[in-house]
């Protein structure tokens, strides 16, 4: 054989050998890429891809001008992999509590968890802050050790800390409202959260310049409030101290704009700090102004009044003869200073608070058509405010009333409210006889921008201008200098108001506890063009207290600073002088 066939042949032999190779390569890639493309690639994502979700930041809450009474913050989510972390948990977890804090997490506990078996993933911690996080994770990763990552979540923040902290509420662990408007809008604020999907080395670090997949997220929108931040930390500063002086239980503040609805300032004593989880006991955290039911007393008595006025019954000039005390159905009533057979006008009732005198007023009114009334006025149910949990209060049905039950209902006892249903109601009077219902909100602002205005609240006719008009003079004799608060007044405005002492009713035995009550105090101004109401309550305060001494004085200071505050004029016109005897 020459030389030259066997080169030939030698050539041929490499040439089908590398043929071979190649077809099989081939036929390899084909199945690879074509018939196993999706099985192979959904192997490689798992092997070499991490997804993370990107939160989306809860909206925030804002006051009246765009302050931020609560805003949400960077914050990271701090993971391991056991696997990757069993061997050095001790000097991983010295690490962990040296740069956290051992309030955040306990060395021992810390040990365990990063030797957990059979887990490649758990958290140690949620809700730190950015920064505190990614200096913790880089100093595990600069002693050389691996298996601790962070995961991107945000922080809710309460930039006021215990500023109408009862009012917004405040959110759990998994971000999701529990009291106030965090819960009542829980799903206004939410936003969508989104994701990332990259490719990471063995010890999964991100691999840079890698495929990536981002899903977007979608933030929640903004709840704007009605309330005013400056008057609302004045209110609660005023508040808390009436509170800690009088040695209240506790105390309710709240300031409604009468033609609008609009609350302006809601303050309760004691409170809670949501920012920093103080005082965060179920007597601190429940929001007072809807969930609490109490008999209020006195400040019923307007009502009464505009129910008879609304009748043609009653006129501030009325006259209406008191006798010194009334036994109904086997039950004393009397004042609350002892006196003989009185005669005074029906302002004179008012202004001097005569139980004996509101009921023999009453009597012109039949059970049902009082009962009418009043629930016309809001009581039992309701008052349509934005704010979770919120109680109907009790008035009984007028099929089952006594005498005594009417007597006693007509004065404030013997029927239980919530704060939000009285100042709607003495809303109801301030404005000409037209009642609005409260609300906390004046709209929201979605992730773009575009703001939506909150539902308009309703409204409805109560009683005639003209008997709003009569009970208003009636309630200005109160804060005259011969009535019950005069400590309400303030100078240059005409103030309408009106005192309340009602007995507490002790909740496990059903039955009024003498020496204990529910003082209170609720008014508005200008009289003559009103603009705002506030009511005052203090609950089990000193014996000797008062709601024209004690509450009074409080609503005096709320009611100036919310006049000055929106740039209400005094109207110059003088306070009517009202005949309280005949």
């Amino acid at each position: 054989m020459s030389r030259q066939r066997l080169v030939r042949r030698r050539l041929t032999v490499c040439l089908a050998l590398v043929t071979a190779v190649v077809t099989v390569f081939g036929l390899r890639l084909f199945q690879i890429q074509g018939l196993d493309a999706r099985a192979y690639a959904a192997m490689a994502v798992e092997a070499g891809t991490s997804t993370s979700t990107v939160p989306a930041p809860r909206g925030q809450i804002l006051d009246r001008s765009g302050e931020a009474l609560a805003t949400s913050a960077d914050g990271m989510t701090i993971t391991a992999d056991p696997s990757m972390t069993a061997e050095n948990a001790p000097r991983i977890a010295r690490i962990l509590v040296q740069e956290l804090g051992e309030e955040r997490l306990d060395y021992f506990e810390t040990i365990d968890a990063l030797r957990t078996p059979d887990s490649r993933y758990l958290v140690l911690e949620r809700e730190v802050p950015a920064e505190e996080a990614q200096q913790a994770v880089t100093s595990v990763r600069e002693a050389e050790l691996t298996g601790v990552f962070t995961e991107q979540e945000t922080l809710r923040t309460y930039p006021g800390g215990r500023l109408a902290a009862n009012l917004i509420g405040y959110v759990d662990g998994e971000d999701k409202g529990v009291q106030g408007l965090e819960r009542q809008y829980d799903s206004v604020l939410t936003g969508t959260d989104g994701s990332a999907t990259y490719e990471v080395s063995p010890s999964g670090q991100r691999i840079p310049m890698a495929d990536s997949t981002v899903k977007e997220m979608v933030p929640g929108s903004d709840v704007t409030t009605t309330v005013d931040r400056d008057l609302q930390w004045y209110s609660d500063q005023r508040l808390a101290d009436a509170v800690r002086s009088s040695g209240s239980d506790w105390g309710l503040a709240v300031t409604m704009d009468v033609r609008t609805g609009q609350v302006v300032q809601m303050s309760q004593a004691p409170t809670f700090n949501p920012d920093s989880k103080e005082s965060m006991e179920d007597a601190n955290t429940v929001s007072r102004f809807v969930q609490t039911v109490y008999e209020p007393g006195s400040v019923m008595k307007p009502i009464t009044m505009a129910a008879l006025a609304d009748q043609g019954k009653v006129s501030p000039e009325t006259q209406i003869s008191v006798p010194s005390q009334l036994v109904i159905d086997k039950f004393r009533i009397a004042d609350y200073w002892e006196h003989g057979q009185i005669n005074l006008t029906a302002a004179g009732v008012i202004a001097k608070s005569s139980n004996l005198g509101t009921i023999i007023a009453a009597r012109e009114m039949d059970d049902e058509t009082m009962h009418d009334y009043f629930a016309r006025f809001g009581f039992g149910s309701t008052s349509g405010v934005q704010l979770p949990g919120e109680s109907q209060g009790i008035l009984p049905p007028s099929a089952g009333w006594s005498r005594a039950n009417h007597a006693t209902i007509s004065f404030g006892q013997g029927v239980s409210v919530t704060a939000m249903q009285m100042i709607r109601a003495i809303g109801g009077i301030a404005n000409g006889g037209v009642m609005v219902d409260p609300t906390v909100v004046e709209g929201f602002v979605d992730a773009d921008g575009e703001k939506t205005p909150a539902k308009e609240p309703e409204s409805r006719r109560v009683v005639s201008k003209e008997a709003a008009s009569m009970v208003t003079r009636m309630m200005e004799a109160v804060t005259a200098d011969d009535g019950t608060a005069p400590a309400a007044q303030i100078p240059g405005y005409r103030v309408a108001g009106k005192t309340g002492t009602a007995w507490r009713v002790n909740p496990e035995t059903g039955t009024y506890v003498r020496g204990q009550n529910t003082v209170s105090f609720v008014g508005f101004a200008p009289a003559d063009e009103p603009r705002f109401v506030t009511y005052v309550v203090l609950d089990k305060p000193h014996s000797d207290a008062g709601g024209g001494s004690t509450a009074a004085p409080v609503f005096h200071d709320i009611m100036s600073m919310a006049l000055e505050r929106f740039g209400v004029p005094p109207t110059g016109s003088k306070q009517p002088k009202v005949s309280q005897e005949w």
